[in-house]
C-alpha cells in the first residue's frame, strides 16, 4: 500500500495540475474579455447624397457641407413652419438642416414586404433595413446565408416612431410593428433570419455608440459570433426642430460650428450607419478583411448634474478613463478624438475641458491630441451621430489623414486651451503610420445624460498566408460574371452599378470580381451572365446588360422555381468534341486535380492516358466507345468538382446513361474507383 507520504505527494501533484488548469482558464477568460473586436464592414446613408463610407470620406476630405433646405417630400407646410421669432409656437426660426432626401423611397418587394405594410413602417426601419443588407454585401457575405446564425443586431434610434398622421386607414393592422422602436432591430433579424440578440435602444444622441458598446460586450461574452451595430434617425416630422427652436438651441444657419468662437447652436440632421463586428480571432479565421479594431469602450451616466439635459464634465472624464482602462491603454497612446462637438455654447466648452483633463495631459509637445467633429460637415444626426464619427475615423485610418473641422473662425475663448495639449483640426493633418498602432477615440453624449466613448485602433497586419496549403490563383481563361436581381429593371441597375464601381477602381482583378459575384451575393430569380477573357470584354458585355442591349457574351434568363438550390444534370454519350477541357486543364487547378484523380482510377482498366486523349497527344481514337464513355464520365465528374470548389452545392444530381454513373459519384453513392471499373468495362 502507498505510504502517507506517497499519498500526500500524489495529492499535491493533482492540486498543482488543477491549479495550473484553473489559471489557464482564467487567462483565456481574461483574454476573451479584452479581445479586440474587428470592424469588417461599414455602410451608411447621410445628408448630401452620401450612400457609402467612401462618399462620407469624400465629404470630409473635400471640406464639403451637406446642409441644405428643408425637404419638400414629407408633407411639411414649409411656409407655415418658418417664423423668425424663436418664441412663436409651432414654428422654426431656421430653414436648413441635413436630410436624406430619398428616405421616403423603399424597395418593399425586395424584402417581400407588401405595399400596405411598407406604408405603415417607420422610415427608420426601412432605411436601416436597406443599410443592413448593404453592410453584409460589403463584407462579402451573402445576407441570406446568415439565416439561423447567432448574429446579433444592436441599433440606436434617437427619434420615436413617426406615428399615424400621414398614414392611410388601410395601413391599420401594421401600425404597431411598423412604429415600435423595438422592431427597428427586430425587423432586420426577422428579414435575415438572425438568431442572436436583437436590441433597439434610445439614449438620444449617444444611441449608436452605446449600441456598439453593447455589441462588443455581447461578442466578448459569446452571446453572438457576428453583430450589426449602429443607429438611425429620420425626421418624418419637424418636431425636434420646433422643440429646439423654443429652447433657442439651434444655429440660425442650421450649421454646427464645433469648439468655435462663432458657435451659436446645433443643427439637426438625419441618417443611418452600421458597422459589422466580429471577434478579431474569428475575423482572421474566416478570412474577413479587417478595417479597424475596437480596443475598448465604456458607457456611463451624468447622474444628478446641474440639469437634466446639461452635460457633465466629470462624467465625461470618467467615461473616457473607463474606455482607456478597458482598452488597456494610456491617454498618450491615442492620437485623435472625434468629438461629440455639437456647436453649442454650453456643451462644447464642457467637452473640451474634459478632453484637456484626460487626453491633454503629459503629452509630448509635438504630439498633441487632434480634435475634430463630423457634425461640422453634416449636422447632428442624432441617433446616427456616433456611428458617423466611427465611420469617419476608420476611413481616416485607411487614408492616413485627419480631415479639417469646418466653420471654425477660431477656437472658442470659453476654453483654456493652454491647460493641455489638445489642438483643434482647423486644417487637415497627415496621420502616418508610426512605431505603435494609430488610435482614435470617438465620443457621444446623450441629452438624457448617457455618455459613451469608443477607442479605435488601426487594423493589425494580416498573418502571412500558408502558401503551401493555398490554392493557386487562376489567371486567364474565360471568366463568368454572374448577376441576379428581383426584377429585370433591378438587374440592369445592378449591372450599371457594377460597371461604375469597376470604372472607379483602377487595377481591379476580373478574377476577383468573378469570385465575389459568384460566392458573396444572394441569388434571385432574374439572372444574367457576362463572359470574357479580359476586363474590356467583360465590361462591354456588362454595359450592354445595363442599357438593355445585346452582346454575344451576354446571357439573360429567369430561374426555374427550384426551392432547394441548383441541380447538376449530366448528359450521356454524344456531348464530346475535339479539344474539350484543354482550357480548363490549364486554368482551373480544381478541374485538373479531379481529372488526375479520374485518370488514376481508370489506369488499371485502360491502356491509354485520359489527359493525353483530352489534349490530343495520344494516337488512340477518341471516338471509340471504350474511350469516349470513360472520358465523358471523367469530364462530368471534374466539372462538378470545379463548381463545388467555387462553393456551389447541388440540391440534386441527375444523369442519363453514362451521366448516371457521374451523378452517383458526385452524390457520394459511388467511389471513383468503383465508377471507373464500370465505365471502363
Amino acid at each position: 500500500m502507498p505510504s502517507t507520504e506517497d499519498k500526500l505527494r500524489q495529492y499535491l501533484k493533482r492540486v498543482t495540475l488543477d491549479l495550473g488548469e484553473a489559471r489557464q482558464r482564467l487567462r483565456e477568460a481574461e483574454q476573451r474579455h479584452h479581445e479586440p473586436i474587428a470592424i469588417t464592414s461599414m455602410a451608411c446613408r447621410y445628408p448630401g447624397g452620401i450612400a457609402s463610407p467612401e462618399a462620407l470620406w469624400d465629404l470630409v476630405d473635400t471640406r464639403a457641407d451637406a446642409i441644405g433646405p428643408f425637404p419638400t417630400n414629407r408633407g411639411w407646410d414649409l411656409a407655415a413652419l418658418y417664423h423668425p421669432d424663436p418664441d412663436h409656437p409651432g414654428t422654426s426660426y431656421i430653414q436648413e438642416g441635413g436630410f436624406v432626401h430619398d428616405a421616403d423611397e423603399f424597395d418593399a418587394s425586395f424584402f417581400n414586404i407588401s405595399p400596405r405594410e411598407a406604408l405603415a413602417m417607420d422610415p427608420q426601419q426601412r432605411l436601416l433595413l436597406e443599410t443592413a443588407w448593404e453592410l453584409l454585401e460589403r463584407a462579402h457575405i451573402d445576407p441570406t446565408a446568415l439565416k439561423g446564425s447567432s448574429t446579433g443586431v444592436y441599433t440606436g434610434c434617437g427619434v420615436p416612431g413617426f406615428g399615424t398622421p400621414h398614414i392611410e386607414k388601410s395601413a391599420e393592422g401594421f401600425l404597431l410593428t411598423g412604429n415600435a422602436l423595438s422592431v427597428v432591430s427586430g425587423r432586420i433579424a426577422f428579414t435575415l433570419g438572425l438568431e442572436g440578440p436583437a436590441v433597439t435602444l434610445d439614449t438620444a444622441c449617444s444611441s449608436s455608440l452605446v449600441a456598439m458598446h453593447l455589441a462588443v460586450q455581447s461578442l466578448r461574452q459569446g452571446e453572438c459570433d457576428l453583430a450589426l451595430a449602429g443607429g438611425v434617425t429620420v425626421m418624418s416630422t419637424p418636431n425636434v426642430i420646433t422643440e429646439f427652436s423654443r429652447q433657442r438651441g439651434l444655429a440660425p444657419d442650421g450649421r454646427c460650428k464645433p469648439f468655435a468662437t462663432a458657435a451659436d447652436g446645433t443643427g439637426f440632421s438625419e441618417g443611418a450607419g452600421l458597422v459589422l463586428l466580429e471577434r478579431l480571432s474569428d475575423a482572421r479565421r474566416n478570412g474577413h478583411h479587417v478595417l479597424a479594431v475596437i480596443r475598448g469602450s465604456a458607457v456611463n451616466q451624468d447622474g444628478a448634474s446641474n440639469g437634466l439635459s446639461a452635460p457633465n464634465g466629470p462624467s465625461q472624464q470618467r467615461v473616457i478613463r473607463q474606455a482607456l482602462a478597458n482598452a488597456g491603454l494610456a491617454a498618450v497612446e491615442v492620437d485623435a478624438v472625434e468629438a461629440h462637438g455639437t456647436g453649442t455654447t454650453l456643451g462644447d466648452p464642457i467637452e473640451a475641458e474634459a478632453l484637456l483633463a484626460t487626453y491633454g495631459q503629459e503629452r509630448p509637445e509635438d504630439r498633441p491630441l487632434w480634435l475634430g467633429s463630423i457634425k461640422s460637415n453634416m449636422g447632428h444626426t442624432q441617433g446616427a451621430a456616433g456611428i458617423a464619427g466611427v465611420i469617419k475615423m476608420v476611413m481616416a485610418l485607411h487614408h492616413g489623414a485627419l480631415p479639417a473641422t469646418l466653420h471654425v473662425d477660431e477656437p472658442t475663448s470659453h476654453v483654456d486651451w493652454s491647460s493641455g495639449a489638445v489642438r483643434l483640426l482647423t486644417e487637415p493633418v497627415d496621420w502616418p503610420t508610426a512605431e505603435r498602432p494609430r488610435r482614435a477615440g470617438v465620443s457621444a453624449f446623450g441629452i438624457s445624460g448617457t455618455n459613451a466613448h469608443v477607442i479605435l485602433e488601426e487594423a493589425p497586419e494580416a498573418p502571412e498566408p500558408d502558401t503551401d496549403a493555398a490554392e493557386p490563383v487562376v489567371v486567364g481563361g474565360v471568366l463568368p460574371w454572374v448577376l441576379s436581381a428581383r426584377t429585370q429593371e433591378a438587374l440592369a441597375e445592378q449591372a450599371r452599378r457594377l460597371a461604375g464601381a469597376i470604372a472607379d477602381t483602377p487595377g481591379i482583378s476580373p478574377t476577383e470580381v468573378a469570385w465575389s459575384l459568384a460566392t458573396t451575393r444572394a441569388t434571385f430569380d432574374h439572372r444574367a451572365v457576362v463572359t470574357g477573357t479580359d476586363l474590356p470584354g467583360l465590361t462591354a458585355a456588362l454595359e450592354a446588360l445595363a442599357t438593355g442591349g445585346g452582346h454575344p457574351h451576354l446571357v439573360r434568363g429567369a430561374a426555374l422555381d427550384i426551392q432547394d438550390g441548383p441541380v447538376f444534370v449530366f448528359p450521356g454519350q454524344g456531348s464530346q468534341w475535339a479539344g474539350m477541357a484543354v482550357g480548363l486543364l490549364d486554368s482551373s487547378p480544381a478541374f485538373a486535380s479531379r481529372i488526375a484523380a479520374c485518370e488514376k482510377a481508370l489506369a488499371p482498366y485502360v491502356d491509354w492516358s485520359l489527359t493525353a486523349v483530352l489534349r490530343g497527344t495520344d494516337t488512340t481514337d477518341p471516338q471509340r466507345v471504350d474511350v469516349v464513355q470513360p472520358t465523358l464520365w471523367a469530364m462530368m465528374v471534374s466539372l462538378a468538382g470545379m463548381w463545388q470548389d467555387f462553393g456551389v452545392t447541388p440540391a440534386a444530381v441527375i444523369g442519363h446513361s453514362q451521366g448516371e454513373i457521374a451523378a452517383a459519384c458526385v452524390a457520394g453513392a459511388l467511389t471513383l474507383e468503383d465508377a471507373a471499373k464500370v465505365v471502363a468495362l
